[in-house]
C-alpha cells in the first residue's frame, strides 16, 4: 500500500533509552486482543490492527489474497462511501496519515492522528473489521492496482530474486508463494471468493488491536468497547503446514531476468522459526559478515579483493521457518564458484573460531541501537507491540529482546554456524541477465 501523508508528517521520536515500554493488554469476548500503551510526551496517537493472516494462510489455487486484501479493505465500508477516496478524505481531514502492509505471516493496517482525533481511528478499524463492503466493483479496480503493483515489482532489477529463492528453498510448505500471488488466481476467483476469505479471516479473534501514544487508559478503554465489543466472533483458524524435510544436498539453480545486466549470485540455506533462539543468533551472524562496510565479507570480497560490487549476508525471519541470503554482484567475470569460495571461507572461520571480543562487542552494539530505533516513534511501539504478542507469543521482547542478544555467547554463534550454515544445506542460485 502507498502511503500517503496529510496534515501530520513527522513522527514524534522518543526517548525511550532508558525506560521499558508499559502496556496494558486484555481480550474483549469476541476475543479480539487489545494492546495500550501510553505516553504524553507528545499530541500522537497511533490506531493499529494487525489480523493473524498472510500469504502463507491462501489456498495454493487462490493465491494473492492476503495481499489483495490490504488494497480492498479501503475500498469503502457500510458507512464509509466512495471506496479509496472516502477514507482516504476522512484521515486526510482530521490530520491524519495511514498505510499497510502485508508479508507471509501477517497484514497490518495503521493510522497516526493527532491525539484529540483518537476516536476517528478506533471508529475507521471497526468500519473495516466489521462492515467492509466486498463487492465486483471494489474487487475489479484492486485488481487493476495490484497488476500494475506487480508489474513495477518484476521490471525492477532483480524484482523476481526472492520469488526464485523462495519457491526453490521451500518444497511443501506455503512460503513457497509470493505475497503478491498469481495474477490469474485473482482474475480467476469470485466475489464469493472473497467475502469467505474475508469472513474467515478479518475477525476479532485473529487480530490484534494496538492503540500507542497520548491516551488516557480509561478513556481508550471504553471507546474500544464502544467500537469493538459487539463485531461477531468468527470461527477459530486452525493452521497446520506441511514440514519440509532437511536440506541435505546443495542443489544449483540458474534463473534469468530480462531486465539486469550484472548477474546476481545467491547462497540461500532454510532456518528456523523466528521465535527460536537460534534464529536470534543468525541476525548476530548476518550482522557480523555484512553489516556496514567494515563488515567481514564486504571488507575482504568487495573492498580488499574487488570481486564483488556488492554483498549481503541477510537473515530473514519468519513465523514458520527462516530464509538466509548470502547475496552478491559479481565484479567482472567472477564465477559463482570463485565467489562461493570466498563467501565459504568466511563462514568457515565462524564455524572453527570464535569471533573476536571486539567484534562480539561490536555486533551488540549495532543490534542495541537497531533495537531502540525500532521503537524510537509511536508507529515503531504499535507495530512492534502487535508483532511481538502475534508472531513471536511473547509481547515482553518489546522490553527485553536486546537481553536475548547479550545473552548469546561466541560459543553459541561458533555451533550455530556450524548448524545451519555448510555447503550441503543449501540452495546455489546463479541469476542471470536474460540474452534478448
Amino acid at each position: 500500500m502507498k502511503k500517503v501523508f496529510f496534515t501530520l508528517t513527522v513522527l514524534i521520536s522518543l526517548n525511550i533509552n532508558s525506560q521499558s515500554v508499559e502496556f496494558q493488554e486484555y481480550d474483549l469476548d469476541n476475543g479480539l486482543h487489545v494492546i495500550l500503551h501510553q505516553d504524553n510526551n507528545a499530541p500522537v496517537v497511533v490506531t493499529s490492527v494487525m489480523y493473524h493472516v498472510g500469504a502463507k494462510d491462501e489456498d495454493p489455487d487462490k493465491t494473492g489474497f492476503a495481499h489483495f486484501f490490504e488494497h480492498l479493505l479501503f475500498e469503502g465500508t457500510k458507512n464509509i462511501e466512495n471506496g479509496y477516496s472516502g477514507w482516504n478524505n476522512i484521515i486526510n481531514s482530521n490530520g491524519g496519515t495511514f498505510n499497510a502492509n502485508t508479508s507471509s505471516d501477517r497484514t497490518y493496517y495503521y493510522e497516526i492522528f493527532p491525539s484529540n482525533k483518537l476516536e476517528i481511528g478506533l471508529w475507521l478499524e471497526s468500519e473495516r473489521m466489521l462492515h467492509p463492503v466486498v463487492s465486483q466493483k471494489g474487487i475489479d479496480t484492486q485488481n487493476e492496482v495490484v497488476k500494475e503493483e506487480k508489474r513495477l515489482s518484476e521490471n525492477q532489477p532483480y524484482g523476481k530474486l526472492l520469488e526464485v529463492v523462495v519457491e526453490n528453498l521451500f518444497k511443501v510448505h506455503p512460503y513457497k508463494g509470493t505475497v503478491i500471488g498469481k495474477m490469474e488466481h485473482l482474475d480467476n476467483a469470485t466475489e464469493e471468493d472473497y467475502k469467505k476469505f474475508n469472513k474467515k479471516f478479518h475477525v476479532p479473534n485473529n487480530a490484534v488491536l494496538v492503540v500507542a501514544g497520548d491516551i488516557d487508559y480509561d478513556e481508550t478503554i471504553n471507546l474500544v468497547k464502544k467500537y469493538f465489543d459487539d463485531i461477531p466472533r468468527g470461527e477459530d483458524v486452525e493452521r497446520n503446514f506441511p514440514v519440509e524435510e532437511p536440506i541435505k544436498e546443495s542443489e544449483r539453480v540458474k534463473a534469468y531476468d530480462e531486465n539486469i545486466q550484472i548477474p546476481a549470485y545467491v547462497l540461500a540455506y532454510r532456518t528456523p522459526a523466528q521465535n527460536e533462539r537460534d534464529s536470534w543468533v543468525l541476525n548476530m551472524i548476518s550482522t557480523y559478515l555484512s553489516d556496514g562496510e567494515s563488515s567481514k565479507l564486504y571488507k575482504k570480497i568487495v573492498d580488499e579483493k574487488k570481486m564483488a560490487l556488492t554483498i549481503q549476508a541477510i537473515s530473514l525471519a519468519q513465523e514458520d521457518y527462516g530464509v538466509y541470503i548470502v547475496f552478491n554482484l559479481p565484479q567482472g567475470d567472477k564465477s559463482f564458484d570463485e565467489m562461493n569460495k570466498e563467501i565459504d571461507d568466511e563462514i568457515k572461520k565462524i564455524q572453527e573460531n570464535l569471533i573476536s571480543e571486539r567484534d562480539f562487542e561490536k555486533i551488540q552494539n549495532k543490534l542495541e541501537s537497531q533495537f531502540v530505533n525500532s521503537n524510537s516513534s509511536f508507529e515503531g511501539i504499535a507495530s512492534s507491540l502487535a508483532t511481538y504478542y502475534m508472531l513471536y507469543d511473547d509481547i515482553n521482547l518489546i522490553n527485553n529482546q536486546i537481553e536475548i542478544y547479550k545473552s548469546i555467547t561466541r560459543e553459541e554463534i561458533r555451533e550455530v554456524a556450524r548448524k545451519y550454515l555448510n555447503a550441503n544445506q543449501r540452495i546455489e542460485i546463479e541469476y542471470l541477465p536474460k540474452k534478448k
